[in-house]
């Protein structure tokens, strides 16, 4: 029996709409740890428990998980893994610097970086008039956003820019970790080995950087810093990423890519709602232009499969 769906079912949009206010809600969670778990050993943290819940949850799906050390897998195993954790660090890092709901913003840039690399990896996905037209789009959204960023008079401080640039490179790692897996023979991989590989080298790798920077752990967190760093752990990093990837097997991901664009408006309803972050029109019409932006670039042509 197929388990493959031509449309969204009630099923599907309510598990596509509880992703997306996860993954906005995430970056609120993240900076509520941040001010007090170092953002290098939390990341590492977050990851390392990730892990074991996947390996405990295939092992009693009975879901192999060992291949990934197979000839052909082990070095983009690592290349998909470190790009995962690059981009993870500047996440962390760069919300010391900025608000949850502007990294929201920004690190949804990620389809936009994907946009442009994939014509290299597959000649037959060039881009069309629109696409470079919601590029163009999405750009001059983060050029309007990053207007405010400098000076004194940035919402989330002196030193806004530096976590807005990071949460722009964050984007591009996350793009890179996509074009990486579809690139090489990780794109006939399951799902879960791929996320293995990304979490064990990500916690690793994290961890490594956070000794190496000089971060330890503190002797007290609070009871709301434990609480965020279990919901990036269990809701975030473990469910809601098997979810994404089950909703991928069973739905055409041409279809569910579209509620994505849902993430960043979560995250900016977070960090105003939840974190009293400022909303400045520029963030808005930046959310706008990025999301309208990046639908430009995913929307296929009529009569595309």
């Amino acid at each position: 029996m197929s388990d493959r769906r031509a449309h969204l079912d009630t099923l599907a949009i309510v598990s596509l709409v509880g992703c997306a206010a996860l993954w906005g809600l995430n970056q609120a969670a993240t900076k509520v740890a941040v001010a007090e778990i170092p953002p290098l050993l939390q990341a590492a943290a977050r990851s390392a428990g990730a892990a074991l819940l996947l390996g405990l949850w295939a092992a009693w799906r009975r879901i192999p998980l060992a291949p990934l050390a197979g000839p052909g897998l082990r070095a983009p195993a690592l290349l998909a893994g470190g790009l995962f954790a690059a981009e993870f660090g500047c996440i962390f890092v760069g919300l010391q610097y900025t608000s949850a709901s502007r990294m929201a913003v920004f690190i949804y840039l990620a389809p936009f970086f994907v946009a442009l690399g994939m014509p290299f990896i597959a000649a037959g996905e060039r881009l069309r008039g629109w696409q470079l037209a919601g590029l163009g789009l999405a750009f001059a959204g983060v050029v309007l956003a990053f207007g405010e960023s400098f000076g004194a008079g940035a919402p989330a401080g002196s030193r806004q820019g530096w976590g807005d640039a990071l949460g722009v490179v964050g984007a591009a790692l996350w793009a890179g970790t996509t074009l990486s897996i579809r690139a090489t023979r990780l794109a006939g991989a399951p799902a879960e080995q791929t996320l293995m590989a990304q979490l064990v080298v990500s916690a690793l790798a994290l961890g490594a950087a956070g000794v190496w920077a000089g971060e330890s752990w503190p002797a007290h967190v609070s009871a709301l810093a434990w609480g965020s760093l279990a919901f990036q752990t269990v809701v975030v990093t473990f469910a809601s990423y098997l979810l994404w990837f089950w909703l991928v097997r069973h739905y055409a991901a041409t279809q569910i890519s579209t509620y994505t664009l849902l993430t960043p408006v979560f995250g900016l309803a977070a960090g105003v709602g939840l974190l009293g972050e400022p909303l400045t029109w520029r963030i808005v019409v930046a959310l706008v232009a990025v999301s309208a932006g990046i639908a430009l670039v995913t929307r296929r042509p009529r009569g595309a499969t």
